[in-house]
């Protein structure tokens, strides 16, 4: 974690934008040596497990209408 003060990271900003993004470096920003800000490497959220596969099936025919097929689940 690298700490620096204001004026350094406005004079360095793009440098240590970089640095976030290539090795995941985390920067605090501070104001008369107290930390105002962080800068911290974008992550991309996770894929979220609910609808994930929605759009991916196709709906052939009348779903709610009876099959004409005898099931064995009464024996």
């Amino acid at each position: 974690m690298l700490q620096l003060s204001a004026g350094e990271f406005k004079t360095h900003c793009l440098k240590l934008m970089d640095l976030a993004q290539k090795k995941g470096e985390t920067v605090i920003i501070t104001k008369r040596g107290v930390p105002v800000a962080k800068l911290v490497p974008f992550e991309e959220p996770p894929t979220p497990i609910f609808g994930f596969m929605a759009g991916s099936l196709e709906i052939k025919g009348d779903i709610m209408q009876p099959i004409d097929e005898v099931w064995d689940a009464e024996n």
